[in-house]
């Protein structure tokens, strides 16, 4: 998967992107950070496919809420980003005097101009962290180089999440989906479409040279704009040459608590697992622990798993992270239980997302629907 080019590309990853349709997850976290698949967080996915297409030097622009975000990253070395020149850099607000809270990529980007400026690769690939993907960034910049775009973007052709459909403008969360003709030059791109149907919708993916990216920043911020899509691009597609690139590998979109949800829950089913983790390592961080315990008499079935877990009581269809424990008669079914969760003696469990350290009481009962699943917050005793 590695690229002859990937060394002429460095990252820039936006960790707090979209933080707003998720707020029950991100009341002390960010998006990256954000547990998923029973052991690894969401900027894992994206951090991991640079890394193993050959992209050593990565900058994560955070904007708040991030300090579980860097506990995890800690130096990049599960990621083998622990380097002199180049690796993990995360820049957080207020880190120079440049560096401020941004509200749009325009912004973000401006704050660390001069940064680029001292860069030496020739193109940057920006991203967000609310996908989970096993990307080939590696055919990305291949396809951009050989179009010889100015930008290429990454898509999914889909039908556009209802949850994106019905997105609270008022948030000020973009979407775009993209017209793209038979040569595969963007002609348009739609901002929050709302048309029904099968759409080019972007992956917030994309590929540009550092120069071109810079003078294109340093011409937007002067002039007050904010979207990087929406404020350079879209108004340009007659002068710069956008293409696209269709990924049509797996990959899960979490745009609210309910798809967040959803997304988990085809995790097991073996062939998604199959299609994010199968053609290249994910990496996360370690956690040296035993491998989960199942007790004399347990009931277990289509359970994802992840060390540490200690299960003695009925588990069905859910996703345990690391150090849950299920006691003697509790039942637990269709539920996401973030790490180190507590279902006592005889608890009940239907329908529900548990976040870090939650304790259900003994013989407590706590069920949601498929439709609308039970969260429990942080630390909470219920």
């Amino acid at each position: 998967m590695v690229n002859s080019n990937a060394d002429s590309a460095m990252g820039i990853l936006f960790p707090n992107s979209y933080d707003s349709l998720v707020p029950e997850l991100v009341a002390e976290r960010l998006m990256a950070s954000i547990p998923f698949a029973s052991r690894y967080r969401m900027v894992d996915f994206m951090l991991s496919s640079m890394v193993n297409s050959g992209i050593d030097n990565v900058s994560l622009i955070v904007k708040k809420n991030y300090h579980s975000l860097m506990d995890h990253l800690g130096s990049g070395r599960e990621w083998d980003l622990t380097r002199k020149k180049g690796g993990l850099n995360i820049i957080p607000p207020f880190a120079q005097k440049t560096v401020n809270v941004y509200n749009g990529r325009v912004e973000a980007i401006a704050s660390i101009i001069d940064y680029l400026k001292r860069q030496s690769e020739k193109y940057v690939i920006m991203a967000d962290t609310n996908i989970a993907v096993n990307f080939d960034f590696g055919a990305l910049l291949q396809q951009h180089i050989d179009s010889g775009a100015d930008v290429t973007i990454a898509y999914t052709k889909e039908e556009i999440p209802a949850d994106l459909v019905n997105i609270d403008i008022t948030k000020k969360d973009l979407y775009y989906t993209l017209d793209i003709d038979d040569s595969g030059r963007v002609t348009n791109i739609v901002v929050n479409n709302k048309d029904s149907g099968e759409k080019n919708v972007s992956m917030n993916i994309y590929v540009i040279s550092r120069q071109l990216l810079i003078d294109q920043v340093e011409e937007a911020y002067v002039s007050g704009r904010t979207y990087f899509e929406r404020d350079i691009i879209a108004p340009k597609l007659d002068t710069l040459n956008v293409r696209g690139y269709q990924h049509t590998g797996y990959y899960a979109r979490i745009v609210s608590i309910n798809s967040y949800f959803k997304e988990n829950m085809k995790m097991l089913n073996a062939e998604n697992v199959e299609g994010l983790f199968a053609p290249n390592p994910i990496y996360t961080k370690i956690r040296d622990d035993n491998p989960t315990r199942y007790m004399n008499g347990v009931h277990v079935k289509n359970v994802m798993a992840a060390d540490g877990c200690i299960i003695e009581g009925e588990v069905e269809n859910s996703i345990l992270f690391r150090g849950v424990k299920v006691g003697k008669g509790a039942k637990v079914r269709n539920c996401v239980l973030m790490q180190d969760t507590v279902i006592e003696t005889g608890a009940h469990v239907e329908y529900a997302i548990t976040d870090k350290n939650v304790h259900i009481s003994a013989y407590k009962e706590l069920k949601g629907t498929d439709s609308y699943p039970v969260f429990v917050e942080k630390r909470r005793n219920v």
